[in-house]
């Protein structure tokens, strides 16, 4: 069986309420976004499930973990990957589930608490490991 075609059953995190299987043609990982049914969800925590057959696990379906949410019309690219929010705001969590702390919902245009990066805090950014 095809790792793409594999059974994904997506559950809401707060209710812990499946909303069904699905068959996926990608792999959404945690700060993706899927639409399911006309609704929009961030995939917040992906789990493999595996079966034992002949002396070998094999996957057997996953499990994505998720939260109603709109997909962000603010997005930076950091070193290869999307985040929410303007990067060179000192207090962005250069996350692609959380934009920041002092202002979690946006957006970053016009925030009163925009500090742009310094020199310095924008290099220790570049060089840290991920």
């Amino acid at each position: 069986m095809e790792p793409d075609s594999l059974p994904t059953e997506v559950i809401l995190t707060k209710a812990s309420q499946s909303l069904g299987k699905v068959h996926l043609d990608w792999n959404p990982q945690p700060g993706h976004y899927l639409d399911l049914e006309g609704k929009t969800y961030a995939v917040l925590e992906r789990r493999h499930r595996y079966q034992l057959k002949s002396g070998r696990y094999r996957l057997q379906n996953i499990a994505l973990y998720v939260q109603s949410a709109q997909r962000p019309i603010e997005k930076s690219l950091v070193e290869g990957r999307w985040v929410i929010g303007e990067a060179s705001c000192r207090f962005n969590a250069k996350s692609e589930l959380i934009r920041c702390a002092v202002n979690p919902e946006g957006p970053c245009a016009g925030c009163r608490f925009f500090e742009p990066l310094t020199e310095s805090e924008s290099a220790e950014t570049r060089s840290m490991p991920n």
